[in-house]
Order: C-alpha cells, then structure tokens, then sequence
C-alpha cells in the first residue's frame, strides 16, 4: 500500500547547487531521488518545502515522498543515511496523509541568517557566515527591521528571476542579536519568501547598520517596489532554514 512519508532533513548546501534538480550540477534533491532509488527500488518523486540557492544550508528541510514499502517509519531515517554523503541527513520520518504537500499546507518558514562583525575573518566560519569587516550598527538594524514587519510587496526584495502570482508576502517576525564571537543572527519568519528575499533583506539591513541607508528608508523602499533601491543581496552560506510549521 503506498504511504505519504514526511522526511525532516538537515544539510550542509556548501558542496551543493542548491535543493532543486538541475543540469548544472549535483543538488540535495537528486541526491534524495538517488537515495530513494537504492531504498524503493523505484522512481520516486520527491517534492521539498523549499528551494535552497547554492551554498544555503538546512536545518529543517520538509520533504514528501510517495512509496510502498515494508520499513517501518522507524528505520526509515537509519536506512536513508547509510545510502546518503555524510553532509545529508534525514533526521526524522513520519506517515502524514496522501493529502498532506509540503509546499502548498505551509504555515510559515524561519529563516536564522548569520553575519560575521569583525576585522579579521574566522576560518571554520568561512561556509557558514556573511564576512562583513565594516562596524555595524545593531540597534540602528533592529529599529529597521521593524518596518518589514506585516503584509506587503516585497517586489524590492526579490530577484529578476522570481516567477510567481504575486509578491506580497506576511513577515511576522524578525528579530536581530548581538551573539559571542562577534556574530550577529538575524531571524526572520513568515508565510512565504521569494527568490533572494531574505538575503537582500539582510543586504539592506547592513546597509542601515554602517548607516548608508537611513532606517526609516525600509518603508520607502518597500513601497517603492524597485528592486535597485534596496540594498545587495548577501552571500548564501550566512543562511539557514531554520524551521517550515505546518500548524
């Protein structure tokens, strides 16, 4: 009888061209669909919650595959992690039902991305930190991050490349810490983001904090809907997806 099965995955995106097949190099996705292969003895179609750019990372990746099999929920994640290199994990699996699409049933996405505030650079931190040697402002950056907040068009903050209905989107919460080691975490949560729009929201906000971009421009350029009045789009490896709820 064939089963709708939820994997929880985490990766490291440095060595990958992101989550979604392509042509132009090795994915997360096909690596799943390899995995699922050797496992089902069988093509398998494995649809995930988002597409993570090249050199992103996860933490919580929701993906949903549709197999018949005789191994028990439990042992899924065991059996998948011995077929997988050792910067792929499926850390959890459970039955959902044939209904349930990880893409269309979410509630909201969190997203933590991670800068590194100093003079000189730490090398372990190289893949998973947004470099940045200017002093930034964090409180200036927290009293920015305010005007993000609710329902807008986010066109401003999505690349030429997006293709979608619509560009508004819901932001419920972004929040912005000073951490040890000179690292400062921004978390942002909401329904939905387009391509690049997290990171050029971090762009912008680097911006406001080594105070080239006034704080209360957010809401000016958020209105504008121009892509090229909002600040660079940060580097991949500072981001992570953090968390996608279904409830």
């Amino acid at each position: 009888m064939l089963q709708n099965i939820m994997l929880i995955i985490a990766y490291d995106g440095t060595n990958y061209c992101g989550w979604q097949k392509q042509k132009n190099g090795i994915t997360v996705q096909e690596l799943i669909e390899k995995s699922c292969q050797k496992i089902f003895k069988a093509k398998v179609r494995v649809v995930g919650s988002s597409r993570t750019d090249s050199g992103v990372h996860a933490d919580y990746q929701v993906v949903s595959i549709i197999v018949e099999t005789s191994i028990t929920i439990e042992n899924i994640p065991l059996v998948f992690n011995k077929t997988l290199p050792h910067d792929i994990v499926v850390r959890e699996a459970k039955l959902v039902p044939m209904e349930f699409h990880p893409i269309k049933d979410t509630k909201y996405k969190a997203y933590k991305y991670c800068i590194l505030n100093s003079k000189t650079r730490q090398p372990k931190l190289n893949n998973y930190t947004y470099f940045y040697h200017n002093e930034l402002d964090v409180e200036v950056m927290k009293q920015a991050a305010k005007h993000f907040l609710g329902t807008h068009d986010f066109r401003a903050f999505c690349s030429s490349k997006t293709v979608t209905q619509t560009t508004v989107r819901t932001i419920f919460e972004i929040n912005i810490e000073s951490e040890k080691n000179n690292i400062i975490s921004i978390y942002v949560k909401g329904d939905g983001f387009l391509h690049n729009m997290v990171r050029i929201i971090v762009g912008t906000l680097v911006k406001v904090g080594e105070k080239k971009i006034d704080k209360n421009e957010i809401r000016n350029i958020i209105e504008s809907k121009e892509r090229k009045k909002a600040g660079p789009t940060a580097p991949p490896e500072g981001l992570t997806l953090e968390y996608v709820s279904y409830e």
